[in-house]
């Protein structure tokens, strides 16, 4: 299926602070911290993420029915896949539009995002319920220039989705639940750097 390009890298973000402070200073444009409550979809026969597709239906300040796409060949410089995503107006309808067709909810996932937009791109400061990440989406050099002007390390970029992180985590501590709540990781006392080389890049 075509669409749409996006392309983006993370970092992990020990600290949010500083990094506030110098997108700001770069004149980046603060629009909000939303709260966002995703439902990854799966077909019955469970095969949309061996395939490389993620179906989502997420809920923040507007609700977004997405569907994400890999590429052939993947590249190894940028985290990039197709992406078509649609405005809809209810959550719960679209829930069970999605349920008619055959599809069900596999996984819950949460997280804070702050967004600041600088020129023609988007930088997202998300919370996780297992870590801090900052996500910057654009054009390539665009990506490159603003993540060496912050002072990011290349070399520490993170090119995974927040579910793929997961299941490393998840592997790593012997986790038993799924979702990716805030609930689920309260009584969690987890320390991701220690697992942060398995996520490089490189």
């Amino acid at each position: 299926m075509h669409g749409p390009l996006e392309i983006e890298v993370k970092f992990h973000l020990p600290e949010i602070e500083p990094i506030r402070d110098q997108l700001l200073a770069m004149g980046a444009t603060d629009s909000g911290r939303v709260f966002e409550t995703n439902i990854r979809f799966e077909n019955e026969s469970k095969t949309l993420k061996k395939r490389g597709i993620l179906l989502r239906l997420r809920k923040d300040d507007r609700i977004l029915l997405t569907f994400k796409s890999n590429l052939s060949r993947p590249d190894t410089q940028f985290k990039v896949h197709r992406e078509l995503e649609v405005e809809v107006g209810d959550f719960r309808v679209c829930h069970s539009i999605l349920e008619g067709m055959g599809f069900h909810p596999e996984q819950a996932y949460e997280k804070w995002r702050e967004t600041f937009v600088l020129n023609n791109t988007q930088l997202l400061i998300d919370t996780m319920p297992y870590g801090v990440f900052l996500e910057i989406e654009g054009q390539k050099s665009d990506i490159r220039d603003i993540a060496d002007r912050i002072g990011l390390h290349w070399k520490k970029r993170i090119l995974l989705n927040y579910l793929e992180i997961f299941e490393i985590v998840q592997r790593e501590e012997g986790l038993g639940f799924t979702d990716i709540t805030f609930e689920n990781f309260e009584t969690i006392h987890l320390d991701i750097g220690k697992h942060l080389s398995l996520l490089y890049a490189g």
